[in-house]
Protein backbone atom coordinates (compact mmCIF):
# COMPACT_ATOMS: atom_id res chain seq x y z
CA UNK A 1 0.00 0.00 0.00
CA UNK A 2 1.47 3.59 -0.59
CA UNK A 3 -0.03 6.90 0.51
CA UNK A 4 0.00 9.72 -2.29
CA UNK A 5 -0.83 12.81 -0.46
CA UNK A 6 -2.23 16.45 -2.26
CA UNK A 7 -2.31 19.71 -0.83
CA UNK A 8 -4.56 22.57 -2.43
CA UNK A 9 -6.01 26.39 -1.86
CA UNK A 10 -8.75 28.16 -2.89
CA UNK A 11 -9.44 31.69 -1.70
CA UNK A 12 -12.49 33.46 -1.35
CA UNK A 13 -14.12 36.51 -0.04
CA UNK A 14 -16.43 34.91 2.41
CA UNK A 15 -15.46 34.74 6.13
CA UNK A 16 -14.26 31.56 7.65
CA UNK A 17 -16.97 31.14 10.10
CA UNK A 18 -19.87 31.71 7.63
CA UNK A 19 -18.28 29.11 4.80
CA UNK A 20 -17.43 26.23 7.29
CA UNK A 21 -21.25 26.27 8.32
CA UNK A 22 -22.02 26.62 4.81
CA UNK A 23 -19.53 23.73 3.63
CA UNK A 24 -19.42 21.77 6.17
CA UNK A 25 -21.67 22.15 9.40
CA UNK A 26 -24.72 22.00 7.07
CA UNK A 27 -23.55 21.03 3.76
CA UNK A 28 -25.19 17.94 3.90
CA UNK A 29 -28.55 19.70 3.16
CA UNK A 30 -27.17 22.54 1.17
CA UNK A 31 -24.85 20.93 -1.28
CA UNK A 32 -27.77 18.94 -2.96
CA UNK A 33 -29.94 21.62 -3.48
CA UNK A 34 -27.40 23.71 -4.72
CA UNK A 35 -25.80 20.94 -7.06
CA UNK A 36 -28.44 18.41 -7.75
CA UNK A 37 -27.28 17.09 -10.86
CA UNK A 38 -23.88 16.30 -8.75
CA UNK A 39 -25.29 14.75 -5.12
CA UNK A 40 -28.93 13.44 -4.71
CA UNK A 41 -28.43 13.06 -1.13
CA UNK A 42 -26.82 12.74 2.23
CA UNK A 43 -27.90 10.44 4.97
CA UNK A 44 -26.58 9.04 8.14
CA UNK A 45 -25.92 5.87 8.86
CA UNK A 46 -23.98 6.56 12.21
CA UNK A 47 -24.19 9.04 14.41
CA UNK A 48 -25.06 12.35 13.50
CA UNK A 49 -22.07 14.26 12.06
CA UNK A 50 -19.44 14.20 15.09
CA UNK A 51 -16.43 12.40 14.53
CA UNK A 52 -17.21 8.72 14.38
CA UNK A 53 -20.28 9.47 12.30
CA UNK A 54 -21.02 7.76 8.82
CA UNK A 55 -23.07 9.03 6.20
CA UNK A 56 -23.81 7.60 2.90
CA UNK A 57 -23.60 10.28 0.06
CA UNK A 58 -25.63 9.24 -2.65
CA UNK A 59 -24.53 11.24 -6.18
CA UNK A 60 -27.05 12.40 -8.55
CA UNK A 61 -27.11 11.72 -11.80
CA UNK A 62 -24.69 14.09 -13.43
CA UNK A 63 -22.04 11.96 -11.67
CA UNK A 64 -19.90 9.05 -12.78
CA UNK A 65 -20.25 7.58 -9.44
CA UNK A 66 -23.40 5.95 -7.35
CA UNK A 67 -22.36 6.55 -4.24
CA UNK A 68 -19.84 6.43 -1.45
CA UNK A 69 -19.98 6.21 2.63
CA UNK A 70 -17.36 8.71 4.51
CA UNK A 71 -16.42 8.33 8.16
CA UNK A 72 -16.09 11.43 10.28
CA UNK A 73 -12.18 11.77 11.62
CA UNK A 74 -12.83 15.28 13.24
CA UNK A 75 -15.08 18.34 13.61
CA UNK A 76 -13.61 21.39 15.28
CA UNK A 77 -15.94 24.16 15.21
CA UNK A 78 -13.89 26.76 16.38
CA UNK A 79 -10.49 26.19 14.30
CA UNK A 80 -12.43 25.38 11.60
CA UNK A 81 -10.74 22.28 10.79
CA UNK A 82 -12.90 18.92 9.32
CA UNK A 83 -11.42 15.82 8.92
CA UNK A 84 -13.83 12.81 6.75
CA UNK A 85 -12.42 9.49 5.22
CA UNK A 86 -14.29 8.15 1.97
CA UNK A 87 -14.20 4.44 3.19
CA UNK A 88 -16.70 2.76 0.53
CA UNK A 89 -18.20 3.10 -2.84
CA UNK A 90 -17.11 3.30 -6.40
CA UNK A 91 -15.18 6.11 -6.47
CA UNK A 92 -12.79 4.22 -4.49
CA UNK A 93 -12.60 2.32 -7.81
CA UNK A 94 -11.19 -1.08 -6.21
CA UNK A 95 -7.53 0.34 -6.13
CA UNK A 96 -7.82 2.88 -3.46
CA UNK A 97 -8.31 1.62 0.26
CA UNK A 98 -9.72 4.74 1.35
CA UNK A 99 -8.81 8.64 0.57
CA UNK A 100 -9.06 11.01 3.88
CA UNK A 101 -9.42 14.77 2.93
CA UNK A 102 -8.30 17.37 5.80
CA UNK A 103 -9.93 20.95 5.44
CA UNK A 104 -8.75 23.81 7.30
CA UNK A 105 -10.74 27.37 6.33
CA UNK A 106 -8.14 30.63 7.76
CA UNK A 107 -8.97 33.86 7.68
CA UNK A 108 -7.47 35.72 4.17
CA UNK A 109 -5.84 39.21 4.88
CA UNK A 110 -9.11 40.77 3.10
CA UNK A 111 -11.20 39.08 5.21
CA UNK A 112 -12.46 36.45 3.39
CA UNK A 113 -11.35 32.73 3.72
CA UNK A 114 -8.03 30.14 2.57
CA UNK A 115 -9.01 27.14 2.12
CA UNK A 116 -6.49 24.74 2.68
CA UNK A 117 -7.16 20.97 1.74
CA UNK A 118 -5.12 17.94 2.27
CA UNK A 119 -5.89 14.92 0.32
CA UNK A 120 -4.41 11.16 1.27
CA UNK A 121 -4.59 8.65 -1.19
CA UNK A 122 -4.22 4.96 0.06
CA UNK A 123 -3.97 3.04 -2.74
CA UNK A 124 -4.00 -0.93 -2.34
CA UNK A 125 -1.13 -2.75 -3.56
CA UNK A 126 0.91 -1.07 -6.64
CA UNK A 127 -1.78 1.20 -8.30
CA UNK A 128 0.05 4.19 -8.36
CA UNK A 129 -2.73 7.25 -9.13
CA UNK A 130 -2.52 9.32 -12.05
CA UNK A 131 -1.94 13.31 -11.89
CA UNK A 132 -4.97 14.09 -14.71
CA UNK A 133 -7.32 11.63 -12.01
CA UNK A 134 -6.20 13.75 -9.35
CA UNK A 135 -6.59 17.02 -11.30
CA UNK A 136 -10.17 16.06 -12.37
CA UNK A 137 -11.23 15.22 -8.64
CA UNK A 138 -9.56 18.68 -7.24
CA UNK A 139 -11.28 20.60 -10.58
CA UNK A 140 -14.65 19.00 -9.25
CA UNK A 141 -13.96 20.15 -5.25
CA UNK A 142 -13.23 23.39 -6.94
CA UNK A 143 -16.74 23.89 -8.93
CA UNK A 144 -18.42 22.50 -5.87
CA UNK A 145 -16.73 25.40 -3.31
CA UNK A 146 -17.51 27.95 -5.93
CA UNK A 147 -20.98 27.33 -6.44
CA UNK A 148 -20.92 27.54 -2.60
CA UNK A 149 -19.75 30.82 -2.69
CA UNK A 150 -21.63 32.11 -5.01
CA UNK A 151 -24.62 30.80 -3.24
CA UNK A 152 -23.65 32.65 -0.64
CA UNK A 153 -22.72 36.01 -2.15
CA UNK A 154 -26.43 35.80 -3.69
CA UNK A 155 -27.71 35.22 -0.42
CA UNK A 156 -25.51 37.53 1.87
CA UNK A 157 -28.53 36.98 5.03
CA UNK A 158 -28.17 32.97 4.52
CA UNK A 159 -25.49 32.04 7.52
Amino acid sequence: MGVFTYESEIVTAIPPAKMFKACILDGDTLIPQILPLAFKSVEYIEGNGAAGSIKKVTFGEGSQFKYMKQKVEAVDKDKFVYIYSVIEGDALMDKLEKITYETKLETSPDGGSVCKTTSKYYTIGEFELKEEGIKAGKEKALGMFKAIEAYLLANPNTY
